[in-house]
């Protein structure tokens, strides 16, 4: 039966999971017309499974330390991984997140290919479908492939009937491995002063993450603490990217500049009203950084690293906390600390569960969530037909401190927050959804707001500035 190692950054990922925590991604697709679940069913078949991934489990052998392998599922069964189900009454968006969350608390099973969809029906008039895959198999990124080969760019597009070849994995073959070692012997030889800038970054980058571990942990509060089984989600309404460009222009900011200030703002309204002083606090993310080379740009399996951002909840003003932000992201967008952290991964990832669960508490320390950012596809997508209306996804918050994901996901000039976090803990994220729309409305009013111009003096005025200007002495 075929199998190879799991890459070292997918099996730290595979190791995160846990009975309280799932290192899984959830993702949402609404549509106003009613799915086929048959017709999905058969896209899924030919489209999905040319990843390979989707075809295999996850075995862990080996001596003297057995680590996990990618083997071929036997008797491989499509009928095991999708479901058709229907909305319970009232079909409307609050049971559509009591059965997200029901998913979202419910494990993969590990015997299987490590990846779920539910088709539903009820949806509003419409349908959903809902699905959940582990992080080993795949990050934000590579789940924007998927997305590309599973969906169409127009309505006629029709399934395909044959599964025609396997599509590259994260794992390089034995012969890509040699190739990348005579490579690096010859950048070695020819090009000494690259290998030593490169390992110059890393260095940079290790030595600006033990200065972030050395930092006391983000303090207690309704973000930290003991995990429960349950998870609760929730999601946004949907702002434009065009509005987001508006207020980025009058404050000089990108569109992720604008959309973190606004979750920024969000949370500090909703740790207020949960009783923290939000003027002498830290709330730390602990934040993705895409790392994918352009060669490996179509490959699944998990290619970033990761920076820890201090959120501006201290700031009272919305505009102020807009341009700390700004600042903030600037810095860590010339940050090599991501890349140190990959290098950590790798490293992790081939050492026992054990390493990888004390470096997750560590890090975990150290923030309070976990804040994704994914750009997803600026076209409208079709699915047997029917055109997508919203793409939503929420990512895992694994470890034990980490009790709460916030992501931001853009779709045909779009974008949305969701948050997926720990019952006990948050059990309500739809108040923070709706505090990061009610932020964003108060800075969109403001940046369409003509600027303060001077105003023109009244009658009376002129008459007191007239007569004070007849009792100056003349020079």
């Amino acid at each position: 039966m075929t199998s190879y190692p799991m890459s070292p950054v997918d099996a730290a990922w595979y190791h995160m999971d846990g009975p309280a925590n799932l290192a899984m991604v959830t993702g949402a697709l609404l549509t106003r017309k009613k799915l086929d679940f048959d017709e999905v069913r058969e896209v899924y078949r030919s489209r999905l499974l040319r990843f390979e991934r989707f075809r295999q489990r996850v075995v862990e052998k080996g001596f003297p330390l057995a680590t996990p392998h990618w083997e071929d599922m036997p008797n491989f069964d499509i009928n095991q991984h999708m479901h058709h189900i229907a909305l319970a009454s009232p079909h409307d968006e609050t049971a559509l997140r009591s059965l997200i969350s029901d998913l979202a608390s419910t494990p993969l099973d590990h015997q299987q290919p490590l990846w779920h969809v539910h088709v539903v029906d009820d949806v509003a008039g419409g349908s959903a479908l809902i699905m959940r895959c582990h992080h080993c198999v795949a990050d934000g990124t590579a789940m924007m492939t998927v997305a590309r080969e599973l969906f169409d760019t127009a309505p006629g597009g029709a399934p395909q009937s044959d599964v025609p070849h396997s599509i590259p994995s994260s794992e390089p073959t034995a012969a890509e491995r040699l190739l990348a070692m005579a490579d690096t012997a010859v950048e070695v030889v020819t090009h000494p002063g690259q290998v030593i800038e490169k390992a110059a970054v890393v260095a940079a980058g290790a030595g600006m993450l033990v200065r972030e571990l050395l930092r006391w942990p983000d303090p207690q509060s309704p973000l930290k603490g003991e995990f429960g089984l349950r998870k609760r989600v929730a999601w946004s309404k949907p702002v434009t990217i065009k509005d987001v460009k508006t207020i980025g222009a009058r404050h000089g900011a990108k569109v992720n500049d604008v959309l973190v200030a606004c979750m920024t703002g969000a949370l500090r309204s909703y740790l207020r009203k949960r009783g923290v002083d939000v003027n002498h606090t830290t709330v730390r993310a602990m934040v993705p950084v895409d790392l994918r080379p352009p060669e490996r740009a179509a490959a699944l399996g998990n290619e970033f690293g990761l920076v820890i951002l201090d959120l501006a909840v201290t700031s009272a003003r919305a505009t102020q906390r807009l341009a700390v932000t700004k600042k903030r992201m600037d810095e860590l967008k010339r940050s090599p600390e991501a890349t140190a952290i990959k290098v950590l991964f790798e490293i992790f990832g081939r050492g026992p569960k054990a390493l990888e669960d004390f470096a997750n508490e560590l890090f975990g320390s150290k923030a309070s969530i976990v804040m994704t950012n994914v750009m997803g596809p600026r076209d409208v997508l079709y699915l047997t037909g029917v055109p997508i209306d919203r793409m939503i996804a929420w990512a895992p918050h694994p470890g034990n401190e980490l009790g709460m994901a916030i992501s931001i996901m853009s779709y045909h000039g779009k974008a949305s927050l969701t948050i997926g976090a720990d019952a006990r803990l948050v059990p309500d994220p739809e108040v923070i959804a709706e505090l990061f729309n009610r932020e964003f409305q108060s800075l969109l009013r403001a940046a369409k707001a003509p600027r303060t111009q001077a105003v023109s003096p009244s009658p009376r005025e002129k008459k007191t500035s007239s007569r004070t200007a007849a009792t100056q002495p003349r020079p």
